[in-house]
């Protein structure tokens, strides 16, 4: 899948900024793809980044109108088709993360192929995946996961590629969701695979390699979430995980969308090696990732060094205050070979 940058960035009129997540992803490790966003009234997200229209964006080079929402389901609504048909009969390509397909909406189908553009169903691939077999693969692997979803998953990998290799280890990110596929060019939405191929996927996504390469496996949802922990199992079962990182936000009560209270990090950090053992059974925490950006300074530094001595982990804001503690973990608990 080849999306033609750069990119206007669509936020509908989302009511918050998680609801643009995979926006503000993308305009957070590809800025220099994203020139402008067109936003409805209504819209409660801003990327910081100048408002376009069609005609404005296409002036300043965008070629692609990038759908950058999430909502349940996945699905697109009504009131957003007359905009992105305006989008292609003005001669941009659109592409998606959503679960509703592009082309399964006949006007935008219509109009894609009448003025010759392209659709990017960024959640959907046309690659067939195997069961996953659990068989032990050279490589090291390190996941990330959550006390919920959108808690920083993969901010928290994608700031451990850049700070693992420029201590000069051999990582790659390895992306799992419809953002971080935005980011890299190249990885799997999870959550559009069929459930008997998850984990298999997962294997697919991160196989064998180098022993002493590490790929870093952006992860999805919460094994405590009623509604995605069949996806994080999947997850850990075929990322036959080394190493993982969990993720919180310390304001939350309950779980994004439900009602389920937020599990504590131990409860995560003890039911993930329960469950990672049946395809690794050396499967260990390396650190903890909290995203501290509704706390004061001084406030998420006595958290962080809190939840430090409770755990015997080391912990941090990898987007506030850096990763080198996580890394010097993996380094200490992974020596090279």
């Amino acid at each position: 899948m080849q999306i033609a940058t750069p990119y206007l960035m669509f936020l509908g009129d989302v009511p918050d900024a998680l609801a643009a997540k995979t926006a503000y992803g993308i305009k957070d490790w590809r800025p220099d793809w994203c020139i402008g966003q067109m936003r409805l009234p209504g819209c409660n997200a801003d990327l910081g980044i100048p408002d376009m229209t069609l005609e404005e964006g296409l002036a300043k080079g965008c070629r692609t109108l990038v759908v950058g929402v999430v909502n349940a389901g996945g699905v697109l609504p009504d009131h957003w088709i007359a905009e992105i048909v305006a989008a292609l009969e003005a001669g941009y390509d659109v592409a998606s993360g959503l679960h509703v397909r592009l082309g399964a909406v006949p006007a935008i189908a219509e109009a894609a192929e009448r003025r010759g553009r392209q659709l990017h169903d960024v959640r959907h691939t046309t690659e067939t995946f195997p069961t996953g077999k659990g068989t032990r693969r050279p490589g090291r692997r390190l996941l990330t996961v959550g006390t919920d979803c959108s808690v920083g998953k993969k901010y928290t990998v994608l700031a451990l590629e850049k700070g693992m290799r420029e201590r000069g280890l051999d990582a790659d990110f390895r992306a799992t969701g419809q953002t971080g596929v935005f980011i890299s060019g190249r990885g799997v939405a999870i959550d559009a695979v069929v459930a008997d191929f998850i984990s298999g996927a997962v294997e697919t996504v991160s196989p064998a390699a180098a022993p002493d390469h590490w790929d870093l496996i952006e992860g999805q949802g919460s094994l405590y979430h009623p509604s995605f922990a069949g996806v994080s199992l999947g997850l850990l079962h075929g990322a036959q995980a080394d190493a993982f990182v969990v993720c919180h936000e310390p304001t939350r009560t309950t779980m994004r969308g439900v009602q389920h209270p937020l599990p504590t990090i131990r409860q995560v950090i003890d039911l993930t090696v329960q469950l990672g053992r049946l395809t690794n059974p050396d499967i260990r925490p390396v650190g903890i990732a909290v995203n501290t950006q509704a706390l004061g300074e001084d406030e998420a530094r006595r958290l962080l060094e809190g939840l430090a001595a409770e755990y015997g982990l080391p912990a941090t804001d990898p987007v506030r205050f850096g990763v080198a503690s996580l890394v010097d973990r993996i380094v200490a608990d992974f020596p090279a070979t």
